[in-house]
């Protein structure tokens, strides 16, 4: 019995997902519910599992190619013992989207086929699709936040998408056509010159099957770009969503830093008085991350306005208090969120942040696990950054980066001591945050961790 294998949704607001990795080829045996595939879409990577033991019959969407939900992406030749135990998912909405593949060639400037010169600088599509409900326009709500970053009218877009729905290809091809008029945009005072973008010169073409989308227009010509000996490594969905994500927020906010010091000796102290008996009572290791993000909530209630984000001319104040983890991967990052972090204890923190960080790195996340943040940490000290300056995590405000923490001789009371230091800064969007604000609230996060009075134990 054929058993199809269908592109799954992997959330609410998620109608499309980029095939990354087939794990098995065609005449390997597969349990059911054993990884068969790597999918990415605009919120996590993931494993799927077969959907019925067998032999994988066929392959019908190639790596690399970004196709709607329910569509059928392989067939499994099911084993007669699993057949009655995995019935084949619902092929009624099979059909129809398995063509989007080749549905996706109508945009030249977007799909290219393959040719001499190496990829340059391309973002893959792997937002969702939606309906809007006044206008009827189709789109994601990926497609709607673009077109308000560059003006642009979607009434005046003709969609290429299953069903007419604009997809984020075609706001691209806009994009990269120099826009189309429309309304003020819903941003509040951006910069002309980061909104206005000229036509970006044609990008070099990708492997057959490929979709590039390009994000960013290079400053020098191209074929000043590759020269001597050199290697071009297409970059990963991952990267290419990262890069796109991370020009956007450069884009959108206006960026601001702020940096303190802090010092941590009592908290390194605590720390290490508990760690051992902590791991052996609660199976979890102690990490500082859990001190700080406390400490973060501590600043986040006193000073709401870093815990909000900017809607067009409307600051939005959130009521929970949910603090974005960077997770670094071999394969790129990955924001988890320690959902109404305000209402847990540092064992509580600490739990959520493994389970997260644990499923991050085997690819087990749900998409609204790296969802509805309401402020961001991030910690390059870990690998020995002595401070950074991150970027912002839309829609967020702010984001706290974490400097290493290693010690250093500091003046106290006229008398020379060697204390347990961080650096500590802040990135914030002067669009809602002044940088008083920002100031105070590192001053609260500083006298929270340098003053740490709640047990651990």
């Amino acid at each position: 019995m054929a058993v199809d294998i269908v592109m799954p949704q992997m959330g609410e607001s998620i109608f499309e997902g980029t095939i990354t990795k087939w794990l098995k080829k065609p005449g390997d045996k597969v349990e059911r519910d054993e990884p068969l595939f790597e999918i990415s879409t605009d919120k996590v990577d993931a494993e799927i599992p077969s959907p019925s033991a067998g032999v994988l019959k066929e392959i019908k969407v190639s790596e690399g190619q970004t196709v709607p939900i329910q569509t059928v992406v392989g067939v499994i030749d099911a084993a007669s013992a699993a057949a009655s135990s995995a019935p084949a998912p619902a092929k009624a909405a099979a059909p129809a989207p398995a063509k989007a593949p080749a549905a996706a060639a109508p945009a030249p400037a977007i799909s290219r086929p393959a040719a001499s010169a190496p990829p340059a600088a391309p973002v893959a599509s792997t937002s969702a699709s939606s309906s809007s409900s006044s206008e009827r326009i189709h789109s994601s709500p990926l497609v709607r936040r673009m077109a308000k970053e560059h003006g642009i009218d979607l009434s005046t877009i003709e969609g290429t998408g299953a069903g007419g729905r604009i997809s984020k290809q075609d706001i691209e091809a806009v994009i990269a056509a120099g826009g189309v008029p429309a309304a003020a945009p819903a941003y509040s005072a951006p910069a002309p010159a980061a909104i206005s973008r000229p036509a970006a010169p044609p990008s070099p073409a990708a492997a057959p099957g490929t979709q590039v989308h390009v994000v960013l227009e290079n400053a020098v010509p191209r074929e000043k770009m590759y020269f001597g000996n050199y290697e071009v490594h297409p970059m990963s969905a991952m990267r290419q969503r990262i890069a796109e994500h991370m020009v956007a927020s450069k884009r959108v906010s206006a960026h601001v830093y702020s940096v303190d010091e802090i010092d941590m000796t009592k908290v390194a102290a605590l720390r290490a008085k508990s760690k051992d008996e902590f791991e052996k009572r609660y199976e979890t290791k102690l990490t500082f991350m859990p001190f700080f993000v406390k400490a973060a909530v501590a600043g986040l209630r006193a000073f709401p306005t870093l815990n909000a984000s900017l809607d067009g001319t409307n600051v939005i104040l959130h009521k929970e208090i949910n603090v974005g983890i960077a997770v670094a991967l071999d394969w790129g990052l990955l924001v988890p969120v320690v959902k109404n972090a305000d209402e847990k204890n540092i064992l509580g923190i600490q739990r959520n942040m493994n389970d997260l960080a644990e499923r991050a790195r085997s690819k087990r996340l749900k998409p609204e696990e790296v969802q509805e943040s309401t402020f961001s940490i991030t910690n390059p000290g870990v690998f020995g950054g002595l401070f950074g300056l991150p970027v912002i995590s839309q829609p967020n405000v702010g984001i706290l980066g974490l400097g290493a923490i290693e010690k250093r001789p500091v003046v106290i009371n006229d008398s020379i001591a060697i204390r347990s230091m961080c650096y500590v800064t802040l990135s914030y969007d002067h669009r809602v945050v002044d940088g008083a604000v920002a100031h105070q609230f590192l001053h609260k996060v500083k006298e929270t961790l340098e003053n740490w009075s709640e047990p651990v134990l």
